[in-house]
């Protein structure tokens, strides 16, 4: 694994030589005193003694070297074991109140790090670095690696035991005998090596299929299977939820005959854990089949009769006239029959005005009746059984009363669900009055019997009850009991955030005083509109005047000139490496950044040997990143390991956690090794996309995206400016991208700090610039449609402030909104920052529909945010170009997906949640591992003077780590483990 360079900051806070540290080298001469100054530095830093010469950076040994005056190449003279390095150490102890760890001292340790850490953070490195962090603080000297590592697997193993134990006692008999009847043997031979399928376990594990009845009533059974096995309500109430999620995720790839290998009460505590968080995402996915199917009602109906009545849509024209001419002749022949008279009086007779007929009552209120008799007949003829059957099971709530009559009136659907052919609800019964009950649909719900009676119209109340609750799930106004990401909203923020105040507004930098804040953001609008009105008439490329397109004007700026002998560069790359076959691209990223060392080391004392694991979880992640599959990277044969072997290793070792750890693990030594005469300083901005992958029908994420023109699921990215990709998810094509935006943005989880985004018309919006401002970073976005955008005043009166944008102005914030809800958005931002929801779940809130204060003061201070960028925006040709540059480097990372991702012509294969993140998150890989292995290749051809000096200044402006053309991504699979690629160490980033 490659040094990480230090930076100054860390070189003169660890590694400066204090007067005390001077004092210990009295008496020391030469390689003496540089070596026992290394030895003391690192024991300061670290709590424990450098192994050798590898555990030392060579910025660090320069650094002390040069306080000592001696030149760092001395060190290759230090004794590394010795009486002397002995007597050193010994020294170092005492002066620093350390002691060498005992046996006791490690037993003692091991017992506590299991007791406080082990039962809440499973991931073996945070485990190991709780357990040298309290070797620090109790001032003993950590033993070997080998020893820290058996402490680690041991506390781990014993906090796991303690769970399975008093889960197992918290579950009572009969719902342990459920859990471990799932994985008893098939009476009819079948061992269970297949996963589970076609069993009841198998059933539990199955995801959704598409939006449809059949897959309402499938989940409705899983849910009642599940519920079946009777696991009490607070099971898991207080295990850490990624905990959970990682017994989850073990339950879900292991197959039952490894289930029943473990010892019982493991066997139970992972089935539990499995069973608890299906239920949960059972719950959420019958709300996603709700929502989904009570839109395909609506949709349908009007698609259907909008295709029965096209030519409604054929305008007749010369209507004017043809009126004139009918009443000129009528008054001329009153007497006449209408067909003698008015008939020829218009071009086309009778069929004209029939389609003049036709397209006023199609285009009017007898369309709109059409449409609502349409979709109330579809809901009663096939939809009706699944909806009522989905209010049997799920249990709806609200925090709010305003939305308590849709509640009530879903308590009355259900008791009249088995009424047979009840046209109206009986008189006498209350029936709840909600907003689905009035507008258009007024007429159709309450109507006249034939006794002249006032009556509710049963069918359609529920047609506009279920419309109702669609609009209020969405935005969280109704929440459902046993849910996760539909759950209670006040769940979804920080539990702890009264007590924690100070803290949470110091962690967003934001001042308790809401009048700070806000005095803030207004000067910042000032301060922008007053540096734009004076901008403009200097301004060739904008103008501002009204208009009817709207006011702002905007020219597009000269595309910069094509960078010189960047093509020549790449050629080079090719000439010294040749093509360079994908997977070996991969095997050089693993071995050159120790990105599997955590997986490694899950492997324990297993019989599989680490480099055996190594090569088929590449062979695994090459089999997902490429979308050829196991079956195809397995038939080739030229690694020695077969297709059962590699679907092994990536069903125990391959999860979610793990890959996004090795992604993240090439990022930031892409990062570390990156000189920086050559690609300048670290970036700090991320620009996000999304790509559309076509998927199989069969899955409820797979849906028609209208930018797109086709079916399937979104893959939202974000990639930094030096072309690494440092996040990833998949959304629905009908998600908002702002929430996946945000997400990447926070928690990409690399050392890069993100203080920008760029992203394109569609990822930006008023309520995106007011949670970004809220979280601390810019939202930079290209818009299209810059004409049509408002700029807000940041005061009242002062109408002939701003003169030359008075066309493009609007109204003033509304301040006082932000005022009163401050402290709730400063909330909701801590739960988005600390995650205690997903930044889905808690945006969800805040969409048009939705009427909650909150959300409107957000959108305040959204509107303030976006006018201060766009006054940016517009006088600047600099930001435009910068903006257009970030997305454009998406733009080049979609081509090289396309490369990367081609088997089964570019189709996402799966229809499980889980599978497709895990392609996406390989391909993931992929991308880091070629811009990495591009990174070394091209420092080491720009490391030759003579190709430094071919590249002018826009040359390296336009130098890239991401091209293709030396990479061989198809043919056949050889994983070679002892040939390298030839490329220089770059260990220093200056």
């Amino acid at each position: 694994m490659e040094q990480v360079p230090v930076d100054l900051g860390e070189l003169v806070e660890f590694w400066t030589l204090l007067n005390e540290d001077r004092e210990l080298l009295v008496g020391k001469r030469g390689v003496s005193a540089l070596g026992f100054a290394l030895l003391l530095k690192f024991y300061s830093r670290h709590g424990r003694f450098p192994r050798g010469r590898s555990d030392l950076a060579d910025g660090v040994i320069r650094f002390v070297a040069d306080q000592i005056g001696l030149p760092a190449s001395d060190l290759g003279f230090y004794e590394w074991s010795g009486s002397t390095i002995e007597y050193h150490r010994s020294q170092i102890r005492n002066h620093l109140g350390f002691k060498v760890a005992t046996v006791a001292d490690q037993d003692d340790l091991t017992v506590w790090l299991a007791e406080h850490v082990a039962n809440v953070e499973r991931r073996p490195d945070r485990v190991r670095e709780a357990l040298l962090a309290r070797f620090r603080a109790q001032r003993i000297e950590a033993p070997t690696a080998g020893r820290l590592l058996r402490m680690v697997r041991s506390a781990l193993r014993t906090a796991e035991q303690d769970w399975a134990v008093r889960i197992t006692d918290r579950a009572g008999s009969p719902s342990v005998a459920g859990l471990l009847r799932l994985v008893e043997p098939d009476p009819d031979g079948d061992d269970g090596t297949d996963g589970g399928a076609g069993t009841l376990l198998g059933l539990i594990k199955a995801g959704a299929g598409n939006v449809s009845l059949e897959s309402m009533m499938t989940e409705i059974g899983k849910l009642n299977v599940v519920r079946g096995l009777g696991l009490p309500a607070g099971l898991f109430a207080d295990v850490a939820p990624k905990v959970v999620d990682g017994w989850r995720a073990r339950a879900a790839v292991e197959a039952p005959s490894h289930l029943r290998r473990h010892p019982p009460e493991l066997k139970v505590l992972l089935l539990a854990a499995l069973v608890h968080q299906r239920q949960r995402e059972i719950t959420d996915t019958l709300v996603d089949l709700l929502i989904a199917t009570v839109h395909r009602i609506g949709a349908r109906a009007e698609r259907r009769v909008t295709n029965e009545l096209i030519n409604a849509f054929r305008r007749v024209s010369g209507k004017e006239n043809i009126l004139f001419a009918i009443a000129e002749a009528a008054l001329q022949q009153p007497d006449e029959p209408v067909r003698d008279v008015v008939y020829p009086a218009v071009s086309g007779g009778e069929q004209t005005l029939r389609e003049l007929v036709h397209e006023f009552k199609t285009n009017g209120p007898v369309y709109r009746r059409t449409v609502q008799t349409t979709l109330r007949a579809s809901y009663t003829g096939h939809y009706r059984r699944g909806l009522i059957a989905l209010l049997q099971v799920l249990e709806f709530r609200s925090n709010n009363t305003t939305h308590r009559p849709v509640i009530d009136a879903l308590d009355l659907i259900i008791r009249y669900a088995k009424a047979g052919n009840l046209t109206f609800y009986p008189l006498g019964e209350t029936v709840p009055s909600h907003r689905g009950t009035t507008g258009d649909w007024s007429d159709l719900v309450h109507r006249v019997d034939t006794r002249g009676r006032h009556r509710v119209t049963r069918m359609v109340y529920e047609v506009v009850t279920f419309q109702a609750l669609r609009e209020q799930l969405r935005c969280k106004e109704i929440w459902v009991v046993g849910a996760d990401s539909w759950r209670n909203p006040d769940d979804d923020l920080p539990a702890d955030f009264e007590e924690r105040r100070g803290e949470n507004y110091g962690e967003l930098r934001k001042p308790l005083d809401p009048a700070v804040f806000i005095h803030d953001l207004r000067n910042e609008m000032i301060a922008a509109l007053e540096e734009l009105n004076r901008a403009v008439p200097g301004l060739d490329w904008l103008t501002v005047t009204e208009r009817p397109s709207g006011a702002i004007g905007l020219s597009k700026y000269e595309a910069a000139p094509e960078p010189k002998n960047l093509r020549r560069v790449k050629a080079e790359v090719q000439r010294r490496w040749g093509t360079v076959a994908l997977i070996d691209i991969l095997k050089e990223a693993v071995l050159r950044t120790g990105c599997l060392d955590e997986v490694s080391a899950v492997v324990g004392s297993g019989t599989l040997p680490v480099a055996v694991l190594a090569e088929r979880l590449m062979l695994a992640i090459y089999a997902y990143g490429t979308n050829t599959g196991i079956r195809a990277v397995a038939a080739g044969g030229g690694h020695g390991h077969t297709e059962d072997e590699i679907r092994y290793a990536r069903r125990r070792y391959l999860t979610k956690d793990t890959a996004q750890a090795v992604a993240i693990g090439i990022a930031n030594a892409t990062f570390a090794v990156r000189r920086r005469t050559l690609w300048g300083e670290g970036s700090t901005a991320v620009a996000s996309d999304s790509t559309h992958f076509r998927s199989y029908d069969q899955n409820i994420f797979t849906e028609w995206h209208s930018r797109y023109g086709g079916r399937g699921i979104l893959i939202y990215w974000h990639v930094e400016r030096g072309s690494m990709v440092v996040h990833s998810q998949t959304l629905r094509a009908s998600a908002s991208e702002v929430h996946a935006m945000v997400e990447g943005a926070i928690r990409h989880g690399t050392t890069m700090k993100v203080e920008g985004n760029y992203v394109d018309t569609h990822g930006q919006s008023e309520i995106g610039f007011g949670i970004t401002r809220l979280l601390g970073f810019d939202l930079l976005p290209r818009i299209k449609q810059i004409n049509k955008v408002r700029l807000y005043r940041p005061t009242v009166g002062q109408p002939e402030a701003y003169p030359e944008l008075t066309p493009a102005l609007t109204r003033p914030i509304r301040w006082d909104l932000v005022e009163q809800n401050y402290d709730q958005m400063i909330k909701y931002a801590t739960a988005i920052r600390q995650g205690t929801a997903s930044t889905e779940a808690i945006l969800r809130r805040f969409t048009r529909s939705a009427s909650h204060p909150t959300y409107q003061a957000m959108l305040e201070v959204g509107r303030a945010q976006r006018t201060i960028f766009v006054a940016r925006y517009l006088r600047s040709r600099e930001l435009q170009r910068e903006i257009t540059e970030g997305l454009n480097i998406v733009e080049a990372f979609n081509g090289a997906n396309s490369v990367i991702y081609y088997g089964k012509g570019g189709e996402i294969a799966s229809n499980r949640p889980d599978e497709q993140e895990m392609t996406v998150l390989c391909l993931r890989i992929l991308q880091a591992a070629l811009v990495y292995v591009n990174t070394l290749m091209l420092q080491d051809v720009l490391a030759d003077q003579e190709w430094d000096d071919l590249l002018a200044p826009e040359g390296r402006r336009g130098l890239t780590p991401l091209f293709w053309q030396h990479v061989l991504p198809y043919g056949e699979v050889k994983l070679d483990m002892t040939t390298r690629l030839k490329i220089a160490s770059s260990l220093n980033s200056g």
